[in-house]
């Protein structure tokens, strides 16, 4: 890589104040917590934490399903992802937040939420009663949780220390001290770049199996002990594998923000966002077969406790919401992510991004609401909008302030991505990419000027 282009990504990696996502996400929580105290002092408590509930359970898998995604990208070794990794970081930031989102939820919130399975387990068998009491489910799901945000917090710090000591010199004086302490003991020679490999070769597949394993119990614990006679043994990958989709639909609306907030857009070509893109439209599918898998085996069981759980939420009053689910989570981006001209443009990869994280909201609504509420159908007001805007706000809060501290790219994974598109872009294939597909050549020659 050039000394210019090195440079440029130093230099751009410390640029990002994300001022949007910090003005925004502050409004939005500080609206979002008023109108949910507001809901719970009118009497609508109920409405206000059950809805809590939903965007725990949407976001926390928003947020796990980002480190999951850099996990996944060292387990494989991919060497694509380079510009973009750090973009799907972030939202490690919002891992402890979550934490004292389910606190409050086994605390204040626990009568909202789980007062109907309270009720129900008294006719429940000794030991399922046991396994969904309050202390044991609180304790499994923040023992979970907690160890989830160790090592992902673990392997994103273990990926940013060589590039806090590659930017340390151009950072600011405060952050220039926290980026010492961090690369305390990491000299970036030879032997010590090869031991940090060997560190992140460990965490990152440690992530892949306790993201698994701790989703799904989150889904069991958050989803399917609402309805305690109700089981299904998808469940759990249907949860983890629908955030992993989610995670990536965030991606690229964060690709798209933050390259063009850090002036790197010429360097994220349309190959990277065809690359993501393909993986938007895959996990698509996936998610659209797990859905199907579950709903099949149910219904032609054709049990009474089983079908209860699916037949309340594809008839009658409810049955507009899971219309909605279906042709957001699938027909919609299916079909308008087939192409490949669409995977590779901004717009429209940012579009079907957002239709497909709305309806994933919508999904998660759906699987919880029916089981908890009194009413007899969807109702969207006051008291569901304030949790919502809440949680909203503080991911977005909680990412700007990841941005602001730490590079958002990696100038040594850059370097790997750029350098394999440098030939590439030399060359015509018989394939969907052709050379204007790859960053342009005069656009890592180019010097780029330091915003302050």
């Amino acid at each position: 890589m050039s000394p210019s282009l090195r440079e440029r990504l130093v230099q751009r990696s410390l640029a990002g104040r994300y001022h949007l996502f910090l003005g925004v996400g502050g409004g939005l929580a500080a609206l979002g917590l008023i109108l949910f105290v507001q809901a719970l002092g009118a009497g609508n408590g109920d409405r206000a934490w059950q809805l809590f509930h939903v965007n725990w359970l949407y976001f926390t898998g928003l947020a796990g399903g980002s480190v999951a995604f850099v996990a996944v990208q060292k387990v494989t070794n991919a060497k694509w992802s380079g510009m973009i990794i750090r973009f799907a970081s972030a939202s490690a930031a919002f891992l402890p937040v979550s934490l004292v989102a389910l606190l409050l939820i086994f605390t204040v919130g626990y009568p909202a939420v789980y007062g109907p399975m309270e009720t129900a387990a008294h006719e429940l068998q000794h030991g399922k009663a046991l396994w969904l009491s309050h202390g044991f489910m609180f304790a499994r799901l923040a023992i979970g949780l907690g160890l989830l945000t160790l090592v992902g917090w673990k392997l994103v710090r273990a990926d940013l220390v060589p590039d806090l000591l590659a930017v340390r010199a151009a950072a600011p004086a405060g952050r220039r001290a926290l980026f010492d302490r961090w690369t305390r003991g990491y000299d970036g020679s030879a032997t010590a770049a090869l031991v940090q490999q060997e560190r992140i070769g460990r965490l990152a597949p440690t992530y892949v199996v306790i993201y698994a394993l701790v989703f799904t119990l989150v889904a069991f614990d958050g989803i399917m002990a609402l309805q305690p006679h109700w089981f299904s043994n998808l469940l759990g990958g249907f949860y983890f594998m629908g955030s992993f989709l989610g995670a990536h639909m965030l991606l690229a609306l964060m690709m798209i923000y933050g390259a063009s907030h850090l002036g790197v857009a010429d360097l994220v070509s349309p190959k990277q966002r065809h690359d993501l893109g393909k993986l938007c439209f895959g996990f698509t599918v996936f998610w659209t077969y797990l859905m199907w898998a579950q709903f099949l085996v149910i219904w032609y069981g054709n049990l009474p406790e089983e079908t209860g759980f699916v037949f309340a939420r594809l008839w009658g009053h409810w049955l507009s919401v899971g219309k909605v689910v279906f042709i957001g989570m699938f027909l919609l981006p299916f079909f308008g992510l087939l192409g490949v001209a669409p995977k590779k443009m901004r717009g429209i990869l940012g579009f079907f991004a957002v239709v497909s994280l709305t309806s994933l909201w919508l999904e998660r609504y759906l699987l919880v609401m029916p089981s908890v509420t009194a009413l007899p159908g969807p109702v969207l007001g006051t008291p569901e909008a304030g949790p919502t805007l809440l949680f909203l706000g503080l991911y977005l809060l909680s990412y700007a302030l990841f941005a602001r501290t730490f590079p958002m790219i990696s100038p040594r994974l850059a370097e790997i991505t750029l350098d394999r598109e440098r030939g590439h872009a030399l060359l015509e294939f018989d394939h969907e990419e052709r050379s204007k597909d790859y960053v342009a050549t005069e656009a890592m020659e180019r010097r780029g000027k330091r915003r302050e």
